[in-house]
């Protein structure tokens, strides 16, 4: 793409925010259900949508009924506060699209008065393209709304970056309201910004691109797995753009820094680096994180200690 045709600037812009909740575990390897809910809340009192059973909530690793005690928490704690949820199923290469798993993932999260995020399978990506665009019709069968989502295999070996064509079709599917967009490429992304100005411009393009938080400023919005370390100063920027805040990008690039951290190779272990901020915040019990996911160095806890404390002084 040619830089001169990438999306204008969108100033003064009400961002929607969706903020993918990681979930906390215990010195015992028991879930900090305490720590889970409290973060949700914390994020609904932010004025983001807290989206839990997400990467970010070990959707891929964690079982079904952990995903059900997770969404049951989740109601409880916000009333009848928005809640998105991911849906994940799991299946091998060379699987073919499993309608009825999907379908119970749905029926799951609308028993609790949840939002649907569709997780990718190689039953879902493996597909030709007609049959992938078929594939989210049926879904849409199932529920009023559903977000899909584009990811990369830098996150998920089952993930896949839709060509143009495909993700047009997808834009046009009336319950699909938005899909977060997990290449990490700026040009990817501002080509389907294009696509959802030309023909849908209601239709949401949720950046998952925690290296490039500012393409809010473009006309994405975003559900990040960044915002969990800190949904209130993503809050608090969101807040600055719409008012025309010139502090917004001192704010903005500090978030960014604390992303370039975070999502360094290997990219799954951000999650344990938010363990690792959300306990030197006091907001869990432990920086543990679940056995199958990767960690990073203690060495990272005094970097994210000084990012904190320059989040906490200037802002």
């Amino acid at each position: 793409m040619d830089i001169s045709k990438r999306p204008s600037i969108k100033y003064n812009r009400k961002i929607t925010g969706y903020s993918a909740i990681l979930l906390p575990f215990n010195e015992d390897g028991s879930i900090d259900w305490a720590g889970f809910t409290n973060h949700v809340k914390r994020t609904s009192d932010a004025g983001l949508t807290p989206t839990i059973n997400m990467d970010t909530g070990y959707g891929n690793l964690i079982t079904y009924e952990i995903r059900e005690e997770a969404l049951k928490r989740s109601r409880e704690v916000l009333g009848k506060g928005s809640v998105a949820s991911g849906v994940f199923v799991g299946d091998k290469p060379g699987a073919s699209f499993n309608y009825e798993e999907y379908a119970r993932g749905i029926e799951q999260i609308l028993r609790f008065a949840g939002e649907p995020v569709i997780f990718q399978s190689y039953g879902l990506t493996e597909q030709h393209s007609s049959g992938i665009v078929d594939s989210y019709k049926k879904i849409g069968s199932l529920t009023d709304k559903f977000i899909a989502f584009e990811l990369g295999n830098m996150f998920a070996p089952f993930g896949s970056i839709y060509d143009i064509e495909t993700y047009t079709e997808l834009v046009k599917i009336p319950q699909c309201i938005g899909a977060k967009h997990s290449s990490l490429s700026r040009t990817l992304e501002w080509e389907r910004l294009h696509v959802r100005d030309e023909i849908r411009p209601e239709f949401k393009v949720f950046t998952g691109n925690d290296l490039a938080i500012d393409m809010v400023m473009y006309g994405s919005d975003y559900l990040l797995g960044l915002s969990t370390f800190c949904p209130d100063y993503f809050a608090k920027r969101d807040a600055m753009w719409e008012k025309g805040d010139v502090d917004f990008y001192e704010l903005n690039d500090l978030l960014q820094y604390l992303g370039f951290l975070a999502f360094r190779p290997t990219v799954p272990a951000y999650k344990h680096n938010a363990a690792q901020f959300l306990k030197l915040r006091d907001w869990i019990a432990t920086n543990k994180t679940h056995p199958q996911s990767p960690e990073r160095p203690e060495s990272d806890i005094p970097i994210l200690k000084d990012i904190l404390s320059r989040l906490e002084e200037q802002f």
